[in-house]
């Protein structure tokens, strides 16, 4: 097991505890049902869910939500997920174990796709972009909220993933996964030791 799943793992138990990590999962929720319909018959995966704050958001806030994937390869996030959906938290959610850098499942489509602060881990990228373009159905859209490039501080040393994305680049990448149409816009911001992480929304679509 590497260091970063190690750390997520230790952390999962806890990781709700933070009022900015909710309060950030409700911005985000409200942002993308801003630009996506979501409800009962929405087909949607949330990759790198975390403990599903996301979409325990997005339920909080509509009431309705349809078949959900909830996938992390931390052990300790999945696990806390799969209290959340025992407790009826997280209802009818699936949790499982994807590493989209390995391909797209088969058979497997999705209306909406959701990464909320995920690619910046991920290295390469590029295999999971195209995975996402796979797994996404017809008509669907796939939401990415990222970190805006910065200057290495939010992770500080030894971090091995991308100090975040300029937007036109990133959606240059999706543009090459096969995504036709890419919006970009401003989401949320962090507050971390003293500086100010702005955040942005991708909503593309094949």
């Amino acid at each position: 097991m590497d260091h970063q799943h190690t750390d997520f793992d230790e952390r999962a138990a806890t990781w709700d505890d933070d009022p900015a990590k909710v309060e950030r999962a409700r911005a985000v929720a409200d942002a993308i049902n801003q630009q996506v319909t979501i409800d009962g018959s929405t087909r949607m995966l949330e990759y790198g869910a975390g403990t599903g704050l996301f979409t325990q958001a997005v339920w909080e806030a509509t009431g309705s939500i349809g078949p959900v994937t909830l996938a992390d390869t931390s052990s300790g996030m999945r696990e806390q997920m799969e209290k959340k959906v025992a407790a009826g938290v997280l209802p009818d959610a699936r949790v499982v174990d994807l590493d989209l850098s390995h391909g797209a499942p088969s058979g497997e489509r999705f209306d909406l796709i959701v990464s909320v602060l995920v690619l910046h881990h991920i290295d390469p990228l590029r295999p999971v972009l195209a995975a996402f373009a796979e797994l996404l159905a017809d008509g669907g859209h796939l939401c990415v909220v990222d970190l805006v490039a910065e200057d290495g501080s939010f992770h500080g040393e030894g971090f091995h993933g991308h100090h975040g994305f300029d937007p036109a680049e990133l959606a240059g990448w999706l543009g090459d996964a096969g995504f036709a149409q890419v919006e970009v816009a401003p989401c949320h911001e962090i507050e971390r030791d003293g500086g100010t992480y702005p955040m942005f929304l991708a909503v593309a679509r094949t």
